[in-house]
């Protein structure tokens, strides 16, 4: 008759045979009232020192009633006597983590972005100012240097967000409303949320942990204290949490870091040369899908990374390396993260029949000089940064068209650019009915005295006529 020496060994032999199939050793269950008393504080303890307040600072144009812009009633009334445009103190408040001991910070890029002053501080109070490294808008991702830590800083680790399940539990961490270090405990909700409308590359964690205005670029750890999120959105309609939150991935997060820690000064992505669009209801039925899901390739360039792969107009890239795309902005995360220079595997689906591609990931090559140029002089240009498009610029400013022509790169607050309405990734396409072909061209149009400007620019696919006065 067994014995309960004899049960407990065979109970610990099942255990010993199932630990395989646990993914990791702190995801379990719990079973039991002394399991559900455990504590998050020895995690919270562990990853709190590393996560710091964000403060922004930059000097904004402060707007005047027409009473005080006019000389003759600020003279009447004694008004103040204005030398100049009025200015005022714009401040910005979020959230970051040290994840390495010199001092390198990653947060939001809308946090930071055009910030003049930046400060952080940690949850001992101690105050540093910062550097920007990389600010990449399309990500909504920045790193910041402390500028004198004064040895080392306590730091938190990465971890692999592709391990993430749904149900895990998870831990964000910042400063909501600005009130101080906050911690507050969730699950994550769903996986490779794509329609969020953040950032470019669409592809969120989301939570049920409460993130608030202020939780912006922090930490989403799980329950080894690891950082598998930067928390950046929430779902809301009146600025708090309704349990809907979202963070970037850990996966990609590591890559703008590495890119920032490298001195490349921006984040760069694999090129491979193909257009992709999602597959509809519609487009699955005529090409015989069981369901719409992966990315179909609408076009590929000539000698690009796709073309030597073999990919061609029409194919459905249904997985990256094994694991499933649903739709382009997947496929476009999933090669972020694997890093220029790495051979994935694609899973093609062609004329019913499925296929394996192999694909280089090159870094985008700069086939004509960018040859920058600030537009000077008095036109509808003035004040934009612009320059010449190839498939290294079209990466980086995340252009989806053909890599050829003079693109809007930045424009100055307040220029003449600025108030015609030109924005940052605008095609010029022609000025007074002349075709735009170079930047040093446009610079001797834009240099031009006339009475009238008759311009046509190319914005997110569309044709955009405009006049101006000379």
């Amino acid at each position: 008759m067994p014995t309960a020496f004899h049960r407990l060994t065979f109970l610990a032999a099942l255990v010993a045979l199932a630990a395989p199939a646990i993914a990791e050793e702190w995801r379990i269950v719990p079973d039991s009232a002394t399991q559900i008393q455990y504590s998050f504080a020895p995690i919270v303890k562990r990853v709190a020192p590393a996560v710091v307040n964000v403060y922004a600072s930059r000097m904004v144009a402060q707007s005047l009633s027409p009473f005080e812009a006019d000389p003759f009633f600020r003279r009447f009334f004694g008004g103040p006597d204005l030398g100049g445009p009025a200015k005022r103190v714009q401040q910005s408040l979020g959230s970051g983590v040290i994840v390495d001991p010199s001092g390198i910070i990653v947060t939001n890029h809308h946090v930071i972005a055009n910030s003049d002053e930046i400060k952080v501080a940690l949850s001992d109070r101690r105050e540093y100012d910062c550097d920007v490294v990389l600010s990449d808008q399309r990500t909504d991702l920045a790193v910041l240097r402390v500028r004198d830590p004064g040895g080392e800083l306590p730091f938190a680790e990465f971890g692999d967000s592709d391990q993430l399940a749904v149900g895990d539990l998870v831990i964000a961490i910042g400063d909501p409303f600005g009130v101080g270090q906050t911690v507050t405990s969730g699950i994550v909700s769903a996986l490779a949320r794509t329609q969020v409308g953040v950032s470019d590359y669409q592809f969120f964690i989301q939570t049920d942990a409460a993130i608030n205005p202020g939780n912006s670029g922090g930490p989403l750890v799980d329950m080894a204290g690891r950082i598998i999120g930067i928390n950046t959105a929430i779902y809301s309609r009146t600025g708090g949490s309704n349990g809907i939150g979202f963070s970037i991935p850990s996966n990609m997060v590591r890559i703008v870091a590495e890119s920032a820690k490298s001195g490349v000064g921006h984040v760069r992505m694999p090129w491979i040369g193909v257009r992709f669009q999602e597959v509809t209801p519609d487009i699955a039925e005529g090409l015989g899908l069981e369901r719409p899901s992966g990315a179909l390739v609408t076009e590929v360039g000539p000698d690009s990374p796709g073309a030597r792969a073999g990919l061609k107009t029409g194919d459905v890239v249904t997985s990256v390396d094994g694991v499933e795309i649903a739709d382009p902005s997947g496929i476009n995360y999933r090669l972020a993260t694997k890093g220029i220079g790495a051979t994935v595997s694609l899973r093609v689906l062609r004329d019913a029949k499925e296929y394996v591609a192999n694909l280089a990931l090159e870094a985008a090559p700069e086939t004509v000089p960018r040859d920058e140029v600030e537009i000077a002089g008095f036109s509808p240009f003035t004040g934009a940064r612009v320059l010449n498009l190839s498939p290294a610029v079209a990466e980086e400013l995340s252009y989806p068209g053909k890599a050829e022509g003079v693109i809007v790169g930045a424009i100055a607050a307040g220029s003449l650019a600025d108030e015609a309405g030109l924005r940052r990734g605008d095609v010029v396409v022609e000025v007074n009915g002349v075709a735009v072909t170079s930047t040093r061209q446009l610079a001797g149009l834009a240099d031009e005295q006339v009475r009238y400007w008759d311009v046509v620019i190319e914005r997110k696919g569309r044709m955009i006529r405009s006049q101006f006065r000379g």
